[in-house]
């Protein structure tokens, strides 16, 4: 073989494995990921997920949906040594559930570009969206068309509690993370990949009146400085949303 063939034959295979070398590397920060595609930066705040991705076009987030909180539900747990707590919220009318705090198996996949929809659908029972500690939302209904009224006196000393499989959750404002995130702060994301934010902004308490037929407006917040549709809680009844998701749903398992 001739010394010119060799010498080209030997740069077109290192070459070659130069470009697959740096095709097929993938980062392990948590904030990247296959193919490096960066995690949008308001999804970096959901500090509660096992793991978080990008999927094509949509962002996917797992959990286990166990809060980093304590709770008089963790009674009886694996947990119960460090997360168990007494009642001690302001509810004279509290009642516990018999159920109890369970890890669960939750993927969320969410649109990574949100967009309103053009028949929107309405939120199923379960999980219908992801907090900031992993913990799903669920919507403002105990069961089919069934308002909170009594259910609301099982919630905990942070307005979750778990429902028969173990599967701990919010329906209205988590308290936990509005003290320690702030009112007006980024709570999570519904499926439809519009976020969610506390009762204030700029300032000013939301109330119903304030928001849409799905509990939510368009304005500017400091994760979104071009402005984004966006729900917020209130203090009263539908809490998080309203007729349904804003924009077109992905999809949840658990």
């Amino acid at each position: 073989m001739k010394k010119g063939f060799l010498l080209v034959g030997l740069c077109s295979i290192v070459l070659f494995l130069s470009v697959c070398k740096k095709d097929t590397t993938t980062s392990t920060t948590s904030t990247t990921t296959t193919n490096t595609v960066s995690i949008p930066a308001p999804y970096q705040k959901i500090y509660g997920a096992t793991d978080i991705y990008v999927d094509g076009s949509y962002i996917v987030i797992k959990t286990t949906g166990v809060p980093d909180h304590k709770s008089p539900y963790f009674q009886g747990t694996q947990w119960s040594s460090t997360k168990y707590e007494a009642y001690n919220g302001t509810n004279a009318n509290w009642s516990q559930n018999p159920n109890k705090i369970a890890s669960q198996n939750i993927v969320f996949k969410i649109p990574l570009t949100p967009t309103a929809s053009s028949n929107p659908a309405a939120t199923p029972l379960g999980p219908i969206g992801v907090s900031l500690n992993g913990v799903p939302f669920y919507n403002q209904y105990a069961g089919p068309n069934q308002p909170l009224t009594t259910e609301i006196n099982s919630f905990d000393q942070y307005n979750g509690h778990p429902q028969q499989m173990g599967g701990y959750h919010y329906h209205v404002e988590p308290l936990y993370l509005t003290a320690n995130k702030g009112d007006s702060a980024l709570l999570g994301f519904l499926l439809d990949g519009y976020p969610v934010y506390g009762p204030v902004e700029h300032g000013v308490t939301i109330t119903n009146s304030n928001l849409d037929a799905y509990h939510g407006h368009t304005s500017l917040t400091a994760d979104y400085p071009s402005g984004i549709y966006h729900y917020h809680i209130t203090s009263a009844d539908p809490y998080i949303n309203g007729s349904g998701f804003y924009g077109n749903a992905g999809t949840v398992t658990f």
